[in-house]
């Protein structure tokens, strides 16, 4: 028996016409790339913003939009005019710090060879005399740097014994046991002074031609003076042999005594400081290092205005194109305004974004092929150069919502033009191999 098959609904027979051509579209795509990954991106390239490091005025631009342009070519110039008349100023302190240089250089040499000659006199008196019965060695047994530090220790040693010898001393004169001493003493140094004076006076007016009652009153005035200054000395010798005596008599022999020391200590230092340790030749040594390094700063400071002047002048840090300019003659720029915008064409880039389910197929160094609109015939090498560590929606500038909801994967890549025919912003495809 034969039977009829049922007619197919005819929106059956559409979804089965749609899935068989999407599948023959999707099978030849696929066929056309040998199954290859493609995706499509702008080419990209290092592009540097220059700006002056000076302030100034422009006066002279040196390219144009669209220049080629090697490393150190000049590209746009600042008025020097102000750096030139520091420069000038510079210099003269520059040639005057030299003068007092040399001068100084003239000073200490002829200072360190008089010292030199003295410091030879004295040398020959140690090797012919000997030193005293207490020393063990000779005169000239110890190097001058080695007697020189043990007399300035010496020094070191008597100024605090001197100092400790004037705190004893304020010590004792303050204590109330020796009050009554003290305030005594002090009565008889003035007594003796008012007496010195009123004897003057004395003698001046038995001078005069005709005395009278001026000799009578000179007279009176030393008489008084001399009562106080017996009834004083009356006082004191009282005193003498007392304890109060004692302590204020010794302490100030010990002022006395430290201060000698210190003296002597200082003296013996000065005579050991000869030649090139003499205290003139190290003041002149000073001086010469004060010249020399007042020429250093003044040589460093016209070498800073020499590197603000050659940086008056903008240069190009690489090859490139000149991309954008935003200045003109005449403009005042400030440091760290852009004056232009360089790319560097050699080394160009582009960027593509896969989606997640391919991005095991991408791998570093991987190489792919490049293609322009501009130039169908021809295809460019790159390489993969950079991988995204992780993903992303896809850039806002797909016009559908589905595809800003996709996660994708970043692929950065390098792209080889040896002709430089590649532009910055050409829309291109890359096919990875």
């Amino acid at each position: 028996m034969n039977h009829k098959r049922p007619p197919v609904p005819a929106i059956v027979l559409l979804v089965l016409i749609i899935a068989v051509s999407a599948y023959f579209i999707y099978t030849q795509s696929v066929n056309e790339k040998d199954g290859a990954l493609t995706a499509s991106g702008f080419i990209e390239a290092v592009q540097v913003n220059l700006a002056p490091e000076m302030a100034g005025k422009v006066i002279e631009v040196l390219v144009h939009e669209g220049q080629v342009v090697s490393q150190g070519d000049p590209l746009l110039k600042l008025d020097p005019s102000l750096l030139t008349a520091q420069r000038e100023v510079a210099t003269a302190q520059v040639d005057s710090a030299a003068a007092t240089l040399a001068t100084a250089q003239t000073k200490y040499d002829q200072t360190l060879q008089a010292a030199l000659s003295v410091q030879k006199d004295l040398r020959a008196l140690d090797w012919r005399f000997s030193a005293p019965d207490e020393f063990n060695q000779p005169a000239w047994f110890f190097e001058q740097s080695e007697q020189i530090a043990a007399a300035q220790e010496e020094v070191n040693s008597s100024k605090t014994a001197l100092e400790e010898a004037n705190a004893n001393l304020s010590r004792v004169i303050s204590d109330l046991n020796n009050a009554e001493y003290i305030s005594t003493e002090k009565r008889l140094a003035e007594a003796r002074a008012a007496f010195l004076v009123a004897d003057q006076v004395k003698v001046q007016a038995e001078n005069a031609i005709e005395g009278g009652g001026l000799q009578d009153a000179a007279y009176d005035y030393y008489n008084t003076a001399l009562d106080a200054l017996n009834a004083a000395q009356t006082d004191f010798n009282a005193l003498t042999n007392t304890e109060a005596e004692e302590n204020v008599e010794y302490a100030r022999g010990q002022v006395v005594v430290a201060q000698q020391r210190y003296d002597a200590a200082y003296a013996r230092l000065l005579s050991l400081q000869t030649g090139a340790e003499s205290p003139a030749v190290i003041s002149a040594a000073k001086s010469l290092n004060q010249a020399e390094t007042a020429l250093t700063q003044a040589k460093a400071s016209l070498a800073l205005i020499d590197t603000q002047i050659d940086k008056l002048t903008v240069t190009a840090p690489m090859d490139g194109v000149v991309l954008t300019r935003n200045v003109e003659p005449g403009e005042f720029v400030q440091p760290g305004s852009t004056a232009f915008v360089l790319g560097q064409l050699t080394e160009l880039t582009i960027t593509v974004y896969i989606p997640e389910d391919r991005y095991g197929e991408i791998h570093l160094g991987q190489g792919a092929e490049v293609s322009v609109d501009s130039f169908p015939d021809q295809a460019f090498t790159a390489s993969v150069i950079q991988i995204a560590d992780k993903a992303e929606f896809t850039p806002r500038n797909v016009q559908t919502v589905e595809g800003r909801s996709s996660t994708v994967y970043a692929i950065k890549l390098s792209v080889t033009d040896p002709q430089g025919r590649l532009k910055i912003g050409m829309p291109a495809d890359v096919v990875f191999q």
